[in-house]
């Protein structure tokens, strides 16, 4: 009751307080944003806000613009540029901003929203390869499995495509591809993208997840953590990494990264926890996720991988 009480003071009273500030500052609300907080999630998540709460007209057309191309995955290297400048434009006018006396504004509203639309379009992207489901018949998916094995197990060949062997990585069958219903092609390629970016860190994990008493199935808690990656991604708590971590247009690149750290950091905390089963595999991970989420209210947090080897 209470949260609702205070959501209908902030929205009668908001329209004042910007009004006053204008006034005082001679500056608009996006302004002081750019100006006062600092590049990345601080000032990228205040501009969101910012917008989302505009009762403008013309920013709400911008923002259904700017949602629609990103829906599309039509930002790309070679439209963001004019995607970027009408953005600009529209918001100098409305605003009343003078791009002579401000010219540091937009460049720090650009990258603003190149970073927020760079995330709506990074999640449409994501969904679109978990959607996508494994196929058998498909060469590339073939070959893509094919690659995993060969960068984890690079000197043990497969005897045939259905194989226990397979069981050696973490898949629960002898054909993997039973095992990524869930997470469909982004489960296999965050996978992939780990073994190959990160092949040391990968190996470690792996040693790990064959030890003799706390050990788990590589692959499939992979998959796991592609699950726990694109919630975090869904629900907008991974904004704070990708808003610090991304210098540019987020991409795919941006997700894998975010993957490769909470497997890396799963398998030391799955280690650290010494868990008497797998059992304990799903009270781990929540414990695991929290912790993550914890980190991500921290408006400074960009998760970066630091490998370090032991002997467990």
């Amino acid at each position: 009751m209470f949260i609702y009480f205070w959501s209908l003071v902030c929205w009668y009273f908001r329209p004042v307080i910007k009004w006053l500030l204008r006034h005082t500052t001679q500056m608009c609300e996006l302004q002081r944003i750019c100006y006062g907080e600092l590049a990345g999630a601080p000032r990228t998540l205040a501009v969101e806000e910012s917008l989302k709460l505009s009762r403008n007209p013309n920013i709400k057309t911008l923002i259904a613009y700017l949602n629609d191309f990103a829906d599309q995955c039509a930002i790309t290297s070679e439209t963001k540029h004019k995607i970027l400048k009408e953005a600009i434009a529209t918001v100098l006018v409305t605003k009343k901003i003078n791009p002579a006396a401000h010219p540091d504004f937009a460049k720090s509203f650009g990258k603003c929203v190149e970073l927020i639309w760079g995330y709506r379009q990074l999640c449409v992207q994501c969904e679109d390869l978990r959607k996508t489901p494994y196929d058998a018949d498909n060469p590339e998916h073939e070959l893509l499995l094919l690659k995993l094995w060969n960068l984890l197990m690079p000197y043990e060949p497969l005897d045939a495509r259905v194989t226990k062997q397979w069981q050696h990585i973490g898949f629960q069958g002898d054909d993997p591809k039973t095992d990524f219903r869930g997470m469909g092609i982004l489960g296999l390629e965050n996978l992939v993208y780990f073994a190959q970016e990160y092949p040391s860190a990968a190996t470690h994990v792996l040693s790990h997840s064959t030890h003799p008493r706390y050990g788990y199935a590589f692959a499939i808690v992979g998959i796991n953590l592609t699950s726990m990656a694109l919630r975090l991604l869904r629900d907008g708590s991974a904004k704070t990494h990708i808003y610090n971590y991304s210098r540019s247009l987020p991409t795919i690149r941006a997700f894998h990264q975010f993957y490769c750290y909470l497997f890396y950091e799963f398998d030391g905390f799955w280690i650290h926890s010494k868990p008497n089963n797998m059992m304990e595999f799903s009270s781990i991970q929540e414990k695991f996720e929290n912790s993550i989420r914890t980190a991500l209210t921290n408006k400074s947090t960009v998760f970066r991988i630091n490998i370090s080897v032991d002997d467990v």
